[in-house]
């Protein structure tokens, strides 16, 4: 059997290129969304007790509190401890005045 150079050359070189897109696809990042997992803790929502109560104007501490716990607020409805907080006429408005829309569980 002969031993061709120049087709042994032209294998390397589609190997190594072949290796180089392997290599560069796999360190490409993703479009994947990594969620964070929030720490749904009601008692950072007290700054938001004067406005539930009274339908008052929110903080800004309090609307920056459920914009972070956003995602905890079915769990809060569920719950009979915190229900009556979330359910409420005024954390309807609270809600909406943060930016926030009511959930449906």
């Amino acid at each position: 059997m002969c031993w061709n150079p120049i087709i042994n050359m032209k294998f390397t070189g589609v190997v190594c290129i072949a290796f180089v897109i392997v290599l560069l696809s796999a360190l490409a990042p993703t479009k994947a969304v990594f969620e964070e997992k929030v720490a749904c803790i009601p008692t950072e929502l007290m700054t938001c007790i004067p406005a539930l109560q009274t339908g008052s104007q929110p903080s800004a501490e309090c609307c920056g509190k459920l914009k972070e716990q956003e995602s905890c607020l079915c769990g809060y409805i569920q719950n009979p401890l915190f229900s009556q907080y979330v359910t409420s006429e005024n954390a309807h408005k609270v809600l909406a005045t943060c930016g926030i829309p009511y959930p449906t569980c």
